[in-house]
C-alpha cells in the first residue's frame, strides 16, 4: 500500500500569513501551490515553491476563482471557456515560475468551489482538463475520486490522481459535505488518522448524512493548509499511516 499526502499551501497574500507551510512541509510529500487567484501573490508564490524544492516536494499548481476575499469557496456562474482561459493563465504563471526556479511543475488541482463544480460538471471538468494538457500533457491532473474531474483527465489524454479527504465529511454520494454543515471539518487528529487509514486501506469513509460507509479508491490524500495546527494533524496521519505499513510517498515517487 502507498499514498501520496498533499497540501495546499502558499496561501499568505501580502501582509496577511495563512498557514505554516515551513512546519507543514516536513510531513506531505506533494504542495499544491496556489497561483494567486483566490490566494497567494508572486512573491509568496516564489517562496511557496523554495520551500517546497527545499523539502523535496512534489509541486502543483492550485488554480481557483478570482475571489480573494471570499478564498475561493464562493461558487460562480461561469462558462466552460472561462473556465479554461482562467486555469491556463494560472498554470502556465506556476509553470514559469517553477521554471525560474530550476524545478519541475508536475500536477495541477484545482481549488475550492472551481474544484466542487467541476467535480459534477463534465464541461467544467473538460474545460480544466483541456488548458493543462495544452500546456503539458504529463502534467497530472488530480480531482476528487470517482468524479468528473478524473473521467475528464482520460478523456484528455492526461495522467490523473484521485484524490480524498481525510479531514472533510462525505456525503452518501461521494461528494464532499458543504463546510456550513456541522461536522464538515474534522479537526480531532486521531479522528482523521483512522479515516485516512480506512479510506487507503479498507477503501470507505463514513458518511455524514447516512452513517453509511462510502467507496473511495484514493491515490492522494489531502491535509488542507489553512486548517489551524495543520502540521500536527499531517505529523498524526502520517504516523498512523506508517506504523500500519503504508508507504507515503509522492505519485511520481
Amino acid at each position: 500500500m502507498r499514498v501520496d499526502l498533499n497540501t495546499d499551501a502558499g496561501e499568505s497574500f501580502g501582509a496577511w500569513a495563512l498557514g505554516d507551510d515551513a512546519a507543514l512541509f516536513s510531513y506531505v510529500t506533494s504542495v499544491n501551490v496556489a497561483c494567486g487567484f483566490h490566494a497567494g501573490d508572486p512573491s509568496v508564490i516564489r517562496r511557496t515553491i523554495r520551500l517546497a524544492a527545499a523539502a523535496g516536494l512534489c509541486i502543483g499548481a492550485h488554480p481557483g476563482y478570482p475571489d480573494l476575499q471570499g478564498f475561493g469557496r464562493r461558487a460562480m456562474a461561469v462558462t466552460p471557456r472561462e473556465v479554461e482561459d482562467l486555469v491556463l493563465y494560472q498554470v502556465a504563471a506556476l509553470l514559469g515560475m517553477t521554471r525560474a526556479e530550476g524545478v519541475r511543475l508536475a500536477h495541477v488541482k484545482p481549488h475550492g468551489a472551481l474544484y466542487s463544480q467541476a467535480a459534477r460538471d463534465p464541461a467544467l471538468a473538460s474545460a480544466i482538463a483541456r488548458a493543462v494538457a495544452s500546456l503539458d500533457s504529463r502534467l497530472v491532473l488530480v480531482g476528487l475520486a470517482g468524479s468528473s474531474l478524473i473521467q475528464a483527465a482520460a478523456d484528455a489524454g492526461l495522467p490523473s490522481a484521485a484524490e480524498a479527504f481525510a479531514d472533510r465529511a462525505y456525503l452518501a454520494d461521494g461528494s464532499l459535505a458543504p463546510r456550513h454543515l456541522p461536522g464538515a471539518v474534522i479537526h480531532d487528529g486521531n479522528i482523521v488518522a483512522r479515516r485516512a487509514l480506512g479510506i487507503i486501506r479498507d477503501h470507505h469513509v463514513r458518511s455524514l448524512d447516512t452513517d453509511r460507509d462510502v467507496p473511495v479508491r484514493a491515490d492522494t490524500l489531502c491535509i488542507h493548509g489553512d486548517t489551524p495546527g495543520a502540521p500536527e494533524l499531517a505529523r498524526t496521519v502520517r504516523a498512523a499511516l506508517e506504523g500500519a505499513g503504508v508507504r507515503v510517498l509522492a505519485r511520481e515517487g
